[in-house]
């Protein structure tokens, strides 16, 4: 099946800065606007987390400016994007990330983290990921669950969450939520979130540092664009993408 090709125009905000410290403050401060929102509507906020080397930069980032605000976790839910299946005591891990750098500091309850259980075998985890996910967050008109933020770096093919360049084109429409994938590098287990869910999210950030991301970034904006995040910002009706300058040379 051939995937359709919409233009991108207005389906992205891109949001340049000098260096990835002050990317991962902005989106920080940004994320802690949307959390206090709801805190004040009274209503949860549910998230899905990014892993990668972002990750730690984003939610040291959150901690310092919580100490600063004082803003209430309380009221939110963490889901992930993806997770790789290795224990939790591994670098690679996702929610190894999210507990060391972000849950532990914070002191988030464990009833608020719905992690990946990828002790029960990738496609057992894929489905409890799913079911777990649509108990919690409300469930919108085309059947997904729908968060309130989708966390999402972007690597140097870019790939979002485990969706991977190369797959076939149907797969970008699929309506599963969760999915085990092989991924093209260690660790080659994978769970993640499909392109449905994704886009059905209520706003959906991608964070970009890193020169050797220029390609990939610059592949993904343009009308023709055929990488990961491109089939993502072509579904959703609006993308934030925070990009540090090093990766967007040429790109825009």
């Amino acid at each position: 099946m051939q995937e359709k090709k919409s233009d991108l125009a207005g389906r992205f905000e891109l949001l340049a800065f000098p260096n990835v410290e002050q990317l991962a403050d902005e989106a920080a401060e940004a994320w802690l606007e949307e959390i206090e929102r709801a805190w004040d509507a009274g209503r949860p906020h549910m998230v899905a987390l990014l892993g990668g080397r972002v990750a730690p930069r984003l939610f040291s980032a959150v901690v310092r400016a919580c100490a600063m605000r004082g803003t209430a976790f309380g009221h939110v839910h963490f889901f992930w994007s993806d997770e790789r299946c290795v224990p939790a005591s591994d670098p690679e891990s996702n929610y190894g990330l999210a507990a060391r750098w972000l849950f532990e500091p914070l002191g988030i309850d464990m009833s608020q983290i719905h992690r990946i259980p990828i002790e029960l075998g990738p496609v057992a985890a894929a489905a409890e990921a799913e079911a777990e996910l649509r108990r919690v967050a409300p469930i919108g008109p085309c059947g997904q669950p729908v968060l309130d933020l989708v966390l999402l770096g972007m690597g140097e093919d870019g790939h979002i969450a485990s969706l991977f360049p190369g797959e076939p084109a149907e797969l970008a429409h699929a309506a599963d939520v969760f999915r085990a994938v092989t991924g093209p590098k260690p660790p080659f287990s994978r769970i993640t979130m499909s392109y449905a869910v994704l886009a059905s999210a209520r706003a959906a950030w991608v964070l970009v540092a890193g020169a050797g991301k220029c390609g990939a970034l610059r592949a993904s904006l343009q009308q023709s664009g055929y990488t990961p995040l491109a089939k993502l910002v072509r579904q959703r009706g609006a993308t934030r993408i925070y990009a540090e300058l090093r990766a967007l040379v040429g790109a825009a």
